[in-house]
């Protein structure tokens, strides 16, 4: 290693460490920190302002801890979901959930008030919300490395240790040696330019391979927003209150937000502009909608459009596993996976316990990111103090499945940019046509399998620099390794069920209610979870 290469790498050590700096991320460094463990955050881009949530308002299933609403907010999308839902879990989450919107309150989040003084805790501004996030991060003794994606896992015979990563504008490279990482690095939205996703690549899933472990509900994972052609604005939640039309003014029959995307779909495939007009909104309420998500209305005042009033042409945007369900998969109530010291929160791991297979929106999957985060940070801690000093003494190897250069080689660097943004239109045109991802057929997953192999062939005979260069390479290695995963598991998925569409088998069948588990990295596999008997009934 060169002097200089030395100088710029930073080694640290921790009880905890914690990629991703969203709202998962922060809850697990709070709550492990608070749990008496050394706690070490890795954020890709700057924590309190990157990922999904710090740009947008968003809804959050706070329901308080009454049987009936419990009840009905849980059979809100449980049939939806095709019925696999986990009741306990959604229990628990729900319970937590509520917990932490109050602890929110006392910790200073400014929410609005109603008419009678209460506070309104079924939302959140994400700025505002990220920003005491990110205080109270620093406030709990977390070290916080911003701009400092992590390349790798280390672990030894015994487990996951630390990690190892980037630090992209410091420059130089780090290295943390932990107890316990919590992966909380949002989901992959395959770099579509939605909202807020641009740093949402997939890097947790691939992480979480190499180590041996699994993912859970990958099939359903190809969720589109609606969004104005002329915005990356990807909040869907007042579509509802949209009609949708052709561009003579006719309604487009069938077409809505929650059941009817697939029809805005069929229309755009075939060349038909959709348009849509919020006209849906009772007069009294337009004003409260800015307020809620001041961002949703910037694009059409920047246009001098009026959503309420005019037709807007829009598009459907790919948000993938951020708006989807699938992830890693969690062994046990600590949010932990099937590899010692390794635990999962957030949109990295598997929201199919609390939505089952169709999405949960922004408001369920605030709310896991808020309760699996601190889930995580728990167990994490927990795990991590238990070993004590044993911790010190590992002799740590890196995992990636494609091999990392020697500190300071940067082989050639143009060249390699030039084959990443190559590889990455190349997944982007298996993941985000609509006649492959949202209206499934064997041929098309099959044909797209064979594909998407090649690509990742190609990817591992490559060497990764430890530069921003071979970020971008990690990056589209993870993409290209969630599109296999998604694929594989929706080819073995021979029906329709939540989100997850096959067009040769149109219905639901009753005897695939189960979960499939996926994994493997050259060679995928996928394997049936039964799920509990004790799902909801209502």
């Amino acid at each position: 290693m060169g002097e200089k290469a030395a100088a710029s790498a930073l080694h640290l050590k921790a009880d905890v460490l914690v990629i991703g700096g969203g709202p998962a991320g922060t809850w697990a460094a709070i709550t492990a920190a608070s749990g008496g463990a050394k706690v070490v955050l890795a954020d890709k881009g700057y924590c309190g302002s990157s990922g999904a949530t710090a740009p947008s308002g968003t809804g959050v299933w706070y329901v308080k801890p009454e049987e009936n609403l419990r009840e009905e907010a849980k059979q809100s999308r449980f049939t939806l979901g095709g019925q696999l839902a986990d009741n306990r879990w959604m229990d628990r989450v729900l319970d937590r959930t509520y917990a932490n919107m109050n602890k929110l309150g006392e910790w200073g989040y400014p929410f609005p008030l109603d008419d009678g003084g209460n506070a309104y805790k079924r939302g959140l501004q994400g700025p505002e919300y990220m920003r005491l996030m990110r205080r109270l991060v620093q406030k709990a003794g977390v070290k916080i490395l911003d701009h400092s994606p992590a390349l790798e896992l280390l672990a030894d015979e015994h487990g996951v240790g630390g990690a190892a990563g980037v630090r992209t504008q410091a420059g130089g490279t780090w290295s943390v040696q932990a107890g316990a990482v919590v992966i909380a690095t949002g989901g992959c939205a395959f770099l579509s330019r939605a909202l807020g996703c641009n740093v949402l690549t997939g890097d947790g899933y691939l992480l979480a391979a190499e180590a041996g472990a699994e993912l859970s509900g990958m099939e359903f994972s190809n969720a589109y927003a609606i969004s104005p052609t002329f915005s990356s604005v990807t909040k869907t939640a007042y579509y509802k209150y949209a009609s949708f039309y052709y561009e003579d003014g006719s309604v487009v029959e069938g077409a809505g937000s929650q059941r009817g995307r697939s029809i805005i779909a069929r229309n755009l495939q075939a060349g038909r502009q959709v348009y849509a007009r919020l006209d849906q909104a009772p007069e009294d309420l337009r004003p409260l909608l800015r307020v809620g998500q001041t961002n949703f209305f910037l694009p059409f005042d920047r246009m001098g459009i009026d959503p309420f009033t005019d037709k807007f042409p829009v598009t459907l945007r790919l948000e993938g596993t951020v708006r989807g369900t699938g992830g890693i998969h969690i062994t046990d109530e600590t949010c932990a996976t099937k590899v010692p010291g390794l635990y999962a929160a957030g949109d990295a791991a598997t929201r199919q316990l609390i939505c089952g297979g169709f999405t949960g929106g922004g408001s369920h999957n605030a709310a896991w990111a808020m309760s699996s985060g601190s889930f995580a940070g728990e167990g994490a801690a927990a795990y991590a103090l238990k070993l004590g000093s044993h911790a010190a003494d590992r002799k740590l190897s890196g995992l990636s499945s494609a091999a990392v250069a020697a500190e300071g080689q940067t082989g050639d660097a143009v060249k390699s940019a030039a084959h990443t943004q190559e590889t990455v239109r190349a997944v982007q045109a298996e993941v985000q046509p609509y006649s492959i991802n949202l209206f499934r057929t064997e041929k098309g997953l099959g044909d797209s399998i064979d594909r998407l192999d090649g690509i990742w062939n190609d990817l591992q005979s490559r060497t990764v620099a430890r530069t921003a260069d071979g970020v971008k390479a990690r990056e589209a290695a993870a993409m290209t390794a969630t599109a296999r995963w998604m694929y594989h598991t929706a080819l073995a998925r021979t029906e329709t069920r939540g989100m997850h569409k096959r067009e040769d088998f149109p219905e639901q069948d009753a005897a695939q209610h189960y979960r499939l588990i996926s994994g493997g990295l050259d060679d995928v596999y996928v394997k049936k979870e039964i799920v509990a008997k004790e799902a909801v009934t209502g």
